[in-house]
């Protein structure tokens, strides 16, 4: 099994070792040691290597994972040197294979995209472009969607976000089943678990369109209909497409600032 290295030692990355390590993951995985705390404590639950700085990292990895936020980018590649070809899988949002080429010219790049649910291996796990040895690596996480381009790679970000926004909406939803009276641990567990089933029911009925089956439930006469017709009436929708117009534009007109 290949040998891991984490260069960003932050929340997303720790997830991702815990759930390499939950899903079976038996390589050696190697961290910078620049967030003490964080690298510590992976060192002694997950069986990790704290070396003492990047390059290190770079030198004793078969695999190097890119985990620092976009505007570090810049720094880092000053500071490091991969050897030609060594794999280099890069989760920083908005930066292009292109600028990544250029930054490490040496390396193989790909870039990934997961959430913190990889610690659970519960993850959507985006990889563009295909490249047999990142999904090998990153498999166990959860999900994987191998994509092609990186017009598909941008959108899948946009679709990432959705993941943030979607707990305002539950916690939303949870607060008026709380203010009407209802105990909060109930109230979570109602919104929660309608949501699991509608998840559950869309995953079974691949064939069918996720509008399709909302129709089925909210036939015409039911209280869910009657719903519906106020939430079709002030679609919520609109700020949605607006919040994903915003977060596309963003990733596609980005620059990052001069080294």
């Amino acid at each position: 099994m290949q040998s891991l290295g984490i260069i960003g030692v932050g929340e997303l990355t720790e997830s991702i070792v815990r759930g390499l390590r939950r899903g079976g993951f038996t390589g050696v995985i190697m961290v910078s040691p620049r967030n003490t705390e964080r690298a510590q404590s992976l060192a002694a639950d997950c069986a990790c290597q704290v070396l003492q700085d990047n390059q290190a990292v770079v030198d004793c990895s078969e695999i190097v994972l890119l985990g620092v936020r976009p505007e570090h980018i810049g720094s880092v590649a000053k500071e490091v040197h991969l050897k030609p070809g060594q794999k280099l899988i890069s989760l920083a949002a908005g930066i292009s294979l292109k600028q990544l080429r250029t930054d490490f010219p040496q390396a193989d790049c790909v870039r990934a995209m997961l959430s913190c649910a990889a610690k659970l291996n519960h993850s959507t796990v985006v990889i563009c472009p295909p490249d047999a040895a990142t999904a090998n690596v990153l498999e166990t996480l959860g999900q994987l969607v191998i994509l092609k381009d990186e017009d598909s790679f941008e959108l899948a970000t946009v679709a990432a976000c959705m993941n943030s926004w979607f707990y305002f909406l539950l916690h939303d939803l949870e607060q008026w089943l709380s203010e009407k009276g209802l105990p909060a641990d109930e109230a979570r567990a109602l919104v929660l678990g309608n949501i699991k089933d509608c998840v559950g029911s869309a995953e079974s009925n691949p064939g069918k369109s996720l509008q399709s089956l909302g129709w089925a439930i909210a036939t015409p006469g039911t209280f869910s209909a009657e719903g519906l017709a106020v939430l079709m009436h002030q679609p919520v929708s609109a700020n949605w497409g607006a919040a994903c117009e915003v977060v596309l534009d963003a990733l596609l007109t980005r620059t990052r600032p001069p080294r």
